[in-house]
């Protein structure tokens, strides 16, 4: 079968397509024919191996999982032993972060667990580029977050999937939504619903006078204190990711920052897979419409990665890997 392979760390150009053995599942296992995959920031940190900090997770000298890919859609072709809550056949997906193998390549082994059956009326497209986004999102909002009627709500890095997704679950508690993000992708952010659009270039949303009861960062780069400026009185702020050294410090300080003013700073524990029931519900009842940048084909996940880092995107990257 055909893989994108990473032997070593550095720019994704350095990935291979290569020719490798198809797996076979494991007890509790499943063999998925890979329709559709995802391009994550955990595939861009696996990719390069930045920050260091990253290579106690995914390998000290080069990666421990060759094959990259933490998000898929496809077919089940086997199962393993034990396995009841799948048959061949089933089309399925789901965020594989903790598999051992990665969704770039034709077939992938995945435990069972960590797959999701398709609703029919979902594209294999969308159904890849839901699971990872669509639950950072949910659960920094409304299980983190507690969103409530009525709220003012920023989301920082919103022309991605978490941004544009997280809009579309803020709505539906009727609140007022600004997207902070790069130029070109504002005129999509617009359209697709967000009340006010924030080109981070030209303004600071820290320093722009403006305050928000629930404040979603994709990209923190900024020091505690910042945020806090940005919170109403009884205010969260919830990241999903961003930069190590602004995360640790949130990691320090968010016990002991904000407590005179009820403000809260919280990073979100990612549940796999968790809630995405409630995005099916969205999704049939026609409130949620996913943002795809793609598909690109299996021997462009290279450019695609590259593409993704340099946040030049809008939605969700997708790969297109095999045929349904």
């Amino acid at each position: 079968m055909k893989a994108i392979i990473a032997k070593k760390y550095g720019p994704p150009e350095q990935l291979q397509l290569l020719d490798i053995p198809k797996p076979s599942p494991k007890p509790g296992e499943v063999l998925v024919k890979v329709i559709a995959a995802a391009v994550n920031d955990f595939d861009w940190g696996m990719v390069t191996g930045k920050p260091d900090i990253y290579r106690l997770i995914f390998g000290f000298l080069r990666p421990k999982r060759e094959v990259i890919g933490i998000e898929l859609s496809g077919l089940v072709e086997a199962v393993g032993d034990g396995v009841r809550t799948l048959a061949v056949g089933d089309a399925v997906y789901g965020d594989i972060s903790r598999s051992t193998t990665g969704a770039f390549a034709e077939y992938c082994c995945v435990p069972a667990q960590a797959l999701i059956k398709k609703p029919k009326s979902m594209s294999f497209e969308e159904a890849a580029a839901l699971s990872h986004a669509s639950m950072l999102a949910w659960q920094a909002m409304v299980k983190l977050g507690q969103i409530k009627r009525g709220d003012k709500v920023l989301i920082n890095g919103a022309g991605g999937g978490v941004g544009t997704i997280g809009l579309q679950i803020a709505k539906q508690y009727e609140v007022e939504v600004t997207g902070v993000d790069t130029g070109s992708k504002l005129e999509m952010m617009k359209s697709l619903g967000f009340d006010h659009t924030i080109y981070y270039k030209q303004q600071d949303f820290t320093h722009n006078g403006q305050t928000y009861d629930l404040i979603i960062d994709a990209k923190t780069t900024r020091a505690p204190a910042a945020y806090l400026r940005s919170l109403a009185e009884g205010g969260r702020y919830v990241t999903v990711g961003g930069k190590i050294s602004r995360l640790l410090q949130l990691v320090a300080l968010k016990g002991f920052l904000g407590k005179k003013q009820n403000k809260r700073l919280k990073i979100l524990a990612l549940d796999q897979n968790k809630g995405l029931e409630q995005m099916h519900q969205l999704y049939e009842a026609k409130q949620l419409k996913l943002i795809l940048d793609g598909p690109y084909p299996l021997e462009k996940t290279p450019w695609a990665i590259r593409y993704f880092g340099e946040g030049l995107h809008q939605g969700k990257v997708v790969i297109r890997v095999g045929e349904a």
